[in-house]
């Protein structure tokens, strides 16, 4: 695994890939330092939103320019706790989300996103720039 890695959300990928600054100078720099994570949530999450193939392509450039890091079925489990114990606080966060935080603090890596919610899962350490 990348020694400080940065798991790096849809939120801001759809951002870089749209061109859009500081965040695409943010995640050049962390590609050029090879820095950038991903899950297979993400990826799908990336592609589920494509309008067309040049779109496509790119997130296909940049699956295969980052570190993929599957999310293993004991952290599925431990995100599942934890949504549960969120949800018993009146907090509804989406499991794609939470098994996300749950991998990155598993592995104790930061998470780059635009999301607001990731701050109330405990343990999760965002990535700033």
């Amino acid at each position: 695994m990348i020694k400080d890695g940065v798991v790096v959300d849809t939120s801001v990928l759809i951002e870089f890939l749209k061109g859009n600054e500081p965040i695409s100078s943010e995640i050049a720099e962390l590609l050029k330092t090879n820095r950038v994570i991903v899950t297979g949530i993400i990826v799908a999450e990336l592609l589920q939103g494509v309008k067309n193939k040049k779109e496509e392509y790119k997130i296909s450039l940049l699956s295969e320019a980052v570190e993929l890091l599957e999310i293993p079925t004991e952290i599925w489990m431990k995100a599942g706790k934890v949504s549960s114990s969120l949800r018993r606080k009146g907090v509804n966060l989406p499991i794609t989300d939470v098994a996300i935080a749950s991998l990155a603090t598993e592995y104790d890596l930061q998470i780059f996103t635009l999301d607001k919610h990731f701050r109330k899962i405990p343990g999760v350490k965002l990535y700033r720039f």
